[in-house]
C-alpha cells in the first residue's frame, strides 16, 4: 500500500506471504509481527369468428399492453422518485456529517531530514516535504494522525484548520515504533491563534459491520483540503504490508478495516466516519494495484493510547515484551501446533538469533517462554480481527491483564502487569 499522507516523504519472523497495497501507503500483504499485528378451431365456418377472436385478442392485448405499460411507467416513475428521495436524503446526510466533522480535520504539513546515497562520504542529508491529515481529539489541541505522516527525522510540523488558518506551533507528542502494527502518532498544537478547536466524536469501531456506510475526509494528494468521499465497510481484520509510494519504509499493519471509500495520497491520518458522525477509523493505506481497496485503523484498537495521551499529555504505550507471529492454518501446521489462532512467541533460533522475551519486561516477569502461544487477552481471542499488540494497545499502563496461553499442548492463565514501552 502507499502511504496516502506524506507522499513524497518516505516516512521477525516472516513465515508466510499475504496480498499488496500503498500508503494512503501501497500494500503487500504479509503477516509477521514484532511487538516490544468472505441465485383446434373448426376450419371454414370458424374462420371469421377465429379472425374476430384474433383481432379481439390483439386489441385486448394492445389495450392490456398499453395499460400494463402505463402501470409500468407509473411504477418506474414512482421507483425513480423514491430513489431520488433516498439519494437526496443520503446526500443531505453526508453533507451534514461533513460539515459537523470537517472542523475537527486538519491538514498536516511536514519537513523532515532523511539520508540518501550519494555525496562524497556516501550519505548526504536530504530535506523532504510531505503532507497528510490529522484529527483533533481534544479541544486543547491534541491531534491523532499516522506515524508515517510525521516520521523519524521530522524537523518541522504545521497544521491548517478547516477555515484555512495555518498554525505553526505544533510538536510531535509521540509515535508508535516502526515495528508496531499500529501506524499512529500524536501531535499537539501550542498556539491556536485564538481559534476554537473542535474535537471529533470517537465512535466504537467494534460495532462496525460489513456493508455499513462510511465517509472519509482528508487532504487529498496533499493539496485538496477536506476532500469528502463515501463508500462502505468492505471487510475487517485485514493484515497488510504497506510501504511508501517508492517502495520504501515497509511496515506490517494488522487488524485493519477495509473500505471501498476513495482514499488518496494525503488522506493518511484522516477520519473514516460512520453515519452517526463518529470517527471509527483512521485512514492509513490504499492498495496500489487495485481500485476501491483502502484501509483504516479501527479506533477501538487505539482507545487506550488516546485515553492515555488525553489524560497525561504524554505518549506512553503499554507493552508485553515478546517477539511473535500471528498464527494461521499454514503456520500452525508448519510448527505442528494444536491451535491455529493466537500469538506464537518465537524461539531465538526462529528469530535469527534475537532474544524473543525482552529482559526485565512484563513478559519476562510473568514467566512467559519462547514457544508459548498466547490465545486470549482478558477473554478476547487473538485472531484475524484481534491481534496481540492491538489488544494490548486498548489497555493502559499499569493494567493487569489475564493471558490465556498454551504451553506444551496445555492451556493455562498467566497474569501480567503492563508497563510503558521503553
Amino acid at each position: 500500500m502507499e502511504k496516502d499522507d506524506k507522499e513524497p516523504i518516505k516516512n521477525d519472523a516472516k513465515l508466510a506471504e499475504e496480498p499488496q497495497a500503498v500508503w494512503s501507503k501501497p500494500i503487500d500483504e504479509r503477516f509477521a509481527t514484532p511487538e516490544p499485528h468472505q441465485v383446434p378451431p373448426s376450419k371454414v365456418k370458424a374462420l371469421g369468428a377465429g379472425l374476430l377472436v384474433v383481432v379481439s385478442l390483439a386489441a385486448g392485448f394492445a389495450g392490456g399492453w398499453a395499460g400494463q405499460n402505463s402501470r409500468d411507467d407509473a411504477a418506474v416513475s414512482t421507483s425513480r422518485t423514491a430513489q431520488q428521495k433516498v439519494i437526496s436524503s443520503e446526500s443531505d446526510l453526508i453533507n451534514s456529517i461533513a460539515k459537523d466533522v470537517g472542523p475537527s480535520v486538519v491538514s498536516v504539513d511536514v519537513v523532515a531530514q532523511s539520508s540518501t546515497g550519494g555525496g562524497f562520504y556516501g550519505m548526504s542529508p536530504q530535506t523532504e516535504q510531505g503532507a497528510g491529515t490529522g484529527i483533533i481529539i481534544a479541544s486543547n489541541g491534541l491531534i491523532v494522525t499516522n506515524r508515517h505522516v510525521v516520521p523519524e527525522g521530522t524537523t518541522d510540523v504545521s497544521v491548517t484548520l478547516s477555515d484555512g488558518t495555518e498554525l505553526t506551533d505544533v510538536k510531535v507528542v509521540g509515535r508508535t515504533r516502526a515495528t508496531d502494527p499500529l501506524d499512529v502518532a500524536f501531535l499537539k498544537i501550542g498556539d491556536a491563534k485564538g481559534k476554537k478547536l473542535t474535537a471529533a466524536k470517537i465512535g466504537d469501531s467494534s460495532q462496525v459491520e460489513v456493508g455499513d456506510k462510511v465517509i472519509a475526509i482528508g487532504n487529498a494528494l496533499g493539496q485538496f483540503q477536506n476532500t469528502v468521499t463515501s463508500g462502505i465497510i468492505s471487510g475487517y481484520g485485514r493484515s497488510v504490508q504497506a510501504s511508501g509510494s517508492d517502495g520504501s519504509d515497509t511496515e506490517n499493519l494488522q487488524d485493519l478495516l477495509q473500505t471501498d471509500t476513495a482514499i488518496n495520497q494525503g488522506n493518511s491520518g484522516g477520519p473514516l466516519v460512520n453515519m452517526d458522525g463518529e470517527v471509527i477509523g483512521i485512514n492509513t493505506a490504499v492498495a496500489g494495484d487495485a481500485q476501491g481497496i483502502g484501509f483504516a485503523i479501527p479506533t477501538a484498537n487505539i482507545s487506550g493510547l488516546i485515553k492515555t495521551v488525553i489524560s497525561t499529555g504524554e505518549f506512553k504505550q503499554p507493552y508485553l515484551g515478546v517477539r511473535y507471529v500471528p498464527l494461521t492454518n499454514d503456520i500452525a501446521s508448519e510448527l505442528k501446533l494444536k491451535v491455529t489462532r493466537g500469538a506464537y512467541i518465537l524461539t531465538s533460533e526462529q528469530a535469527g538469533g534475537q532474544e524473543t522475551i525482552v529482559a526485565d519486561s512484563p513478559a519476562a516477569k510473568a514467566g512467559l517462554k519462547a514457544g508459548d502461544v498466547i490465545l486470549e487477552v482478558n477473554g478476547t481471542k487473538i485472531d484475524e480481527r484481534n491481534g496481540l499488540t492491538v489488544l494490548l494497545n486498548q489497555r493502559s499502563i499499569g493494567d493487569t491483564v489475564n493471558l490465556k496461553i498454551q504451553r506444551d499442548g496445555k492451556d493455562q492463565t498467566i497474569k501480567v502487569e503492563l508497563e510503558a514501552a521503553p
